[in-house]
């Protein structure tokens, strides 16, 4: 399930990112987060006394949060997509996370059909 996740967190930034090339403020962004997106899988892999696994996703929102910061910094504004993808990844970090820390039943019905 959490690679399913990271799956959609990145093709879905990245393909808007080259929907809106043209306009740079959008594609800036969500190419940045797509790029977080793909650090998912190294945070998960730091060591338990530095980032408990259960709270790997804080690292890709914390760069994600880090872009945030940069254009309150410079613009003195957030940008409109970060209000959007930001809290939409949070959401899915969420489910996917209880999901798997509480194996709860209605994903494996979910990947068994996946797999059919």
């Amino acid at each position: 399930m959490i690679p399913l996740l990271d799956m959609v967190c990145f093709s879905s930034t990245f393909t808007l990112a080259i929907y809106w090339r043209k306009k740079p403020e959008f594609h800036r962004r969500l190419t940045f987060m797509a790029t977080c997106a793909l650090t998912a899988a190294s945070f998960g892999r730091f060591p338990e006394w530095l980032l408990p696994h259960e709270f790997f996703y804080a690292g890709v929102d914390l760069l994600i949060f880090l872009g945030v910061l940069r254009d309150v910094i410079v613009n003195r504004r957030i940008h409109r997509i970060y209000s959007y993808v930001l809290p939409a990844f949070i959401v899915g970090q969420t489910i996917v996370t209880y999901t798997v820390i509480h194996n709860l039943p209605y994903w494996i019905r979910i990947a068994h059909s996946i797999l059919g």
